[in-house]
């Protein structure tokens, strides 16, 4: 198995993706954030004290997706041209999906999966004050299209 992001003495390095030509491509990634059923309550009545949770969250999470370059010091900047950040209140917490897509040289993956954990981290903070046992279940690319490597879906979703 060859990984990409190491050289031939095991370093860390940036891909070279110059010679590359930029095909359209997207991601999608999901997270959930687990909370109280009292803060639920308050998610679905729009009580929470501190505002909107959801599109604080949905906002945090488009501002994140074009962030990524600055948080992940291998991902490349490539252009986030659509973003789109789904939140749905469940019985066991908030589901969040993002799909990510562009036409550029390299895949959107990691901008899909920080914007799905960021979103996730706006919720936790801004009901961290009625619920300090908010946490981040989960987080994972489910498809991605485009690029050398094709269309791939996870198998268990």
């Amino acid at each position: 198995m060859e990984f990409t992001h190491l050289d031939a003495q095991g370093q860390a390095r940036m891909v070279d993706v110059t010679a590359k030509n930029p095909t359209v491509r997207s991601a999608t990634a999901v997270a959930t954030v687990r909370t109280s059923p009292e803060v639920m309550e308050a998610l679905r009545s729009g009580t929470v004290p501190k505002g909107d949770v959801l599109a604080v969250a949905r906002i945090a999470g488009i501002a994140a997706a074009k962030k990524t370059p600055k948080l992940l010091p291998l991902a490349h900047v490539i252009g986030v041209h659509g973003c789109v950040v789904d939140l749905e209140i469940t019985d066991g917490g908030v589901d969040i999906a993002a799909t990510v897509r562009t036409a550029d040289r390299t895949g959107v993956e990691m901008e899909a999966l920080t914007a799905v954990t960021v979103a996730a981290l706006a919720i936790v903070d801004m009901v961290k004050g009625v619920d300090r046992s908010a946490e981040i279940v989960s987080a994972k690319i489910t498809a991605k299209s485009g690029g050398r490597s094709g269309d791939w879906t996870r198998s268990d979703q």
